[in-house]
C-alpha cells in the first residue's frame, strides 16, 4: 500500500515582479528526505535569480519527531550575508525553526507563505510552487506604525538581547498572531527593516 507523501504548498512573491527571479522554479519538485536547499546556486534544488541572495540561503529540512508518523519540518538559514525571517522571528546564520503548518518566511526581498498538508510517507515530500502577483505578506498602515513605535520606543527589539546558557540556534516562539493585532506590525515592520535588499 502507497502511503500520501506531505506537501507543501509554496507560495512566493517578489515586489519587482521581474520573470527572470522566478525563472527556474518548477511547478512541482518532488523531494526526498534530504534538505531542499534555496538559494542561487546550480545545485539549489529551488533556484531563485536575486542578485543579494545567497548560492546556498536556505534551506527547508525534514524529519521525523518520536513517536509521531509524520514529516515535520523546519527552516535553517545557510548565508552569512542576511538574515530569513520566519513568522515573526529573525534567524541568522545556522539557526534554525521548527515550522508550523502555515508560515510567513521573508528574505532578500522574497515573501513567501509556505503551508504544510501532512502525509504519511517517511520517504520524502512534495513541493507545489505558486508565483503570487500581489504581496503575501502586508505591511501595516502608518497608524499603526506610529502607535507600535511610539508604545515600544526605547525598547530594544525582540531577539537581540543576550542568549541563554546552551543556546544552540534553535529558537521558538511564539505562534502566527492575529491579523490586526500589535505583534503583528511589529513582525511587519522588522520585514521592511530588516530582510528587504
Amino acid at each position: 500500500m502507497e502511503r500520501a507523501l506531505t506537501v507543501l504548498h509554496v507560495s512566493l512573491y517578489h515586489p519587482k515582479q521581474d520573470p527572470a527571479t522566478f525563472a527556474k522554479v518548477p511547478p512541482q519538485l518532488q523531494h526526498g528526505t534530504s534538505p531542499l536547499l534555496v538559494g542561487q546556486a546550480p545545485d539549489a534544488h529551488l533556484q531563485l535569480q536575486l542578485p543579494c541572495l545567497s548560492r546556498r540561503h536556505l534551506s527547508l529540512e525534514p524529519y521525523r519527531e518520536k513517536g509521531s508518523a509524520l514529516l515535520t519540518f523546519c527552516l535553517k538559514a545557510l548565508s552569512r550575508r542576511g538574515c530569513v525571517w520566519v513568522n515573526g522571528l529573525t534567524l541568522r546564520f545556522l539557526e534554525q525553526l521548527p515550522l508550523s503548518p502555515v508560515n510567513r518566511v521573508a528574505f532578500s526581498g522574497i515573501q513567501m507563505v509556505v503551508r504544510i498538508e501532512g502525509g504519511t510517507s517517511l520517504e520524502g515530500f512534495v513541493c507545489c510552487f505558486h508565483l503570487s502577483p500581489s504581496p503575501l505578506i502586508h505591511r501595516p498602515q502608518a497608524e499603526e506604525t506610529d502607535e507600535w513605535e511610539s508604545t515600544f520606543q526605547g525598547q530594544p527589539p525582540p531577539g537581540s538581547g543576550p542568549r541563554a546558557p546552551g543556546h544552540q540556534g534553535l529558537l521558538h516562539g511564539p505562534s502566527l498572531p492575529s491579523p490586526g493585532g500589535g505583534a503583528e506590525t511589529q513582525l511587519q515592520k522588522e520585514i521592511s527593516d530588516n530582510v528587504l535588499c
